[in-house]
This record gives C-alpha cells, structure tokens and sequence, in this order.
C-alpha cells in the first residue's frame, strides 16, 4: 500500500481512482463498511481505492485544545486500511490554510486535479471545506461537472455497546475512558491498543515480583480508565498475555498517569526502549489502596491468575 503525506506525494501519473475522505479513527466497524465498499468498487472498475484522512485532526484546528483521544496513530491506522485491501492512504496536513478552502476548492484540489476520482463513497453524515459547509449532496451535485459518482453508504452497525448506539469513534472514546474495553472491542471489531516506548519507571513492580513495561504514549492517546485490565503485551511480534494496570499508582502515592504491562509468566524481558503494543481484552478491577504491601501482592497475584485465564478463554491470541 502507497502512503502519501500532502498532495504534491501523489504520483503524478495517477489515475482515476474511488476514493473516501474522513479521520477514521479505530478504524471501527461502521468505517469499516464505508472503506470496504470503497475497495469492492474499486476492484469492480479496476483502479485503485484511495482514503484521504487528516493530520493533525481538524478539530486542534478549528477548535484549538479541543483534540480528541485518539483511538489509533496513524501508522496503525493504515496497517488496519491496508488490511481492507485500501491501495492508498493520503494524510493531508490540516493547517489553518487548509481549513479555509471552500467545499468547491476542495473537491477540484483533491478529488478531481490530483486523485481523479471516478467514486467517491461516505457516510450520509459527511462534512467538508471552510465551515464544513459541504454535504453529500453538494459533493454530488459537483460530480455532475466532474464526472465522478457518489455513493452514500447508509448502513450503521448497532451492538450492545453503549446500550445499542451507532458505532462511531465518539462512543468508542468514550467507552475507552469509562474502562469499558469490551464495548469498544465490539465496536472495533478488535481489541483498543494503546502503543509506546518502553521508558524506566519506579521499577517497584521487578522489586515486588511483577515487572511491567510502563509505556510512554504519544500526545492525545486514548487511554482506559484507571484500573486493572487483562490482555496482550505486543514486543517485536510477539503477543504476550499480561496484565495491565492504569492509573497514578495509589499505593505509592504516586501523581503521575501511567500505562504499565506485565507479560504474564515471562522471566528476563529487557524491553526498555522498544516500542510495544499494549492491547486491552476485559476491565478486572478499579484502582485501590491496599493496607499493606502483602494485601497488594496478594491481589496482584489474584488479578494475574484471572487476566491469564481470559486471555486462555479468548483463544490465547488476538
């Protein structure tokens, strides 16, 4: 799969193309459909299918501090696209400049002069240009004098998540942030990750037994609630059941938000420095304050006995 950053990456040769323009954050099961019959088209024209999405979100932008969590860096963003069969992915910077273009602008800089589209496919709730004055029916409306087609994909993916709303990035967000990683497993289709580099913490967990990767997280990741979850510590390719904590560390009065990781019956890991995946399977517990360091590794060994068999019960893998 091509990745772009900005127009003047796109080969100048390119040539007609179905394309679907938004963030897609999580990369959830409703984009999943938009992005699926995107890729089904193209296969049926013969050309390529393309997803324009935007760095930094538009809303930092417009809405200067109102950035979102993100459910999924960039990176893993295009690895899920990829696994849809997308051919490629064009990041557009998002500046202020940008911002301004008007609807018409928009579609003749990057649908039409550098794309080519022939399909463009969204959500009915599609936005775009200055004041996201551009809806659907004006982007069809343009595709009579440019001869490009539009498809409205009106399917929306319910579940029990969220008691039964539209799957959308918000309700992931915020199930995230309520610890409820099984709603937004099923929203995803696929465990929430959270990502980082290894740093050095406190190292508290090797002196009591447990060693946890504690990661360092890029700005704006959506992060669970405090608590103690089951799920995998992912280290060059390798999955390994862990047990994961969230939160200030009450025990030692600790300040300071962390993601740590330990890989359940794993002796010698040396991680610092690499970057790792942590994904999350099931919320164990909240965050607590025990009265003594014993009652603390008592539940530690309690909370790892457990994440171990829910990850058994999972299928051991992702």
């Amino acid at each position: 799969m091509q990745r772009w950053r900005g127009l003047e990456d796109i080969p100048e040769d390119w040539g007609r193309s179905v394309v679907t323009i938004g963030s897609y954050d999580g990369v959830h099961r409703g984009h999943q459909l938009i992005i699926g019959r995107a890729v089904a088209r193209a296969r049926e024209l013969g050309v390529p299918a393309v997803v324009v999405t935007f760095d930094p979100h538009p809303s930092e932008v417009v809405r200067p501090g109102s950035h979102p969590p993100l459910l999924a860096t960039h990176q893993r963003r295009a690895e899920l696209m990829a696994g849809l069969g997308v051919d490629a992915v064009l990041v557009l910077p998002f500046t202020t400049e940008f911002s301004r273009l008007t609807p018409a602008d928009f579609v003749a800089k990057v649908l039409v002069d550098k794309l080519h589209a022939r399909v463009v496919v969204e959500g009915p709730n599609f936005r775009f240009g200055h004041k996201a004055a551009g809806n659907v029916a004006f982007l069809r409306e343009l595709g009579t004098t440019y001869d490009y087609e539009v498809e409205v994909i009106e399917l929306y993916e319910h579940g029990a998540a969220g008691g039964g709303e539209p799957f959308s990035s918000t309700l992931v967000r915020r199930l995230v942030a309520e610890g409820d990683v099984a709603g937004a497993m099923e929203v995803l289709g696929r465990p929430h990750r959270v990502e980082g580099v290894v740093v050095r913490g406190a190292q508290r967990g090797r002196e009591l037994g447990f060693p946890t990767a504690n990661l360092e997280t890029p700005p704006h990741t959506a992060i669970p609630a405090d608590g103690v979850y089951a799920g995998w510590l992912t280290a060059q390719g390798e999955a390994m059941p862990a047990a994961i904590s969230v939160g200030t560390n009450p025990q030692f009065d600790g300040t300071e938000r962390t993601v740590e990781a330990y890989a359940i019956d794993r002796v010698g890991l040396d991680l610092y420095g690499l970057h790792v995946e942590v994904d999350f399977l099931a919320y164990l517990r909240g965050q607590e304050k025990f009265d003594s360091i014993e009652a603390l590794l008592e539940r530690m060994a309690v909370d790892v006995k457990r994440a171990r068999e829910l990850v058994e019960e999972h299928g051991g893998s992702r």
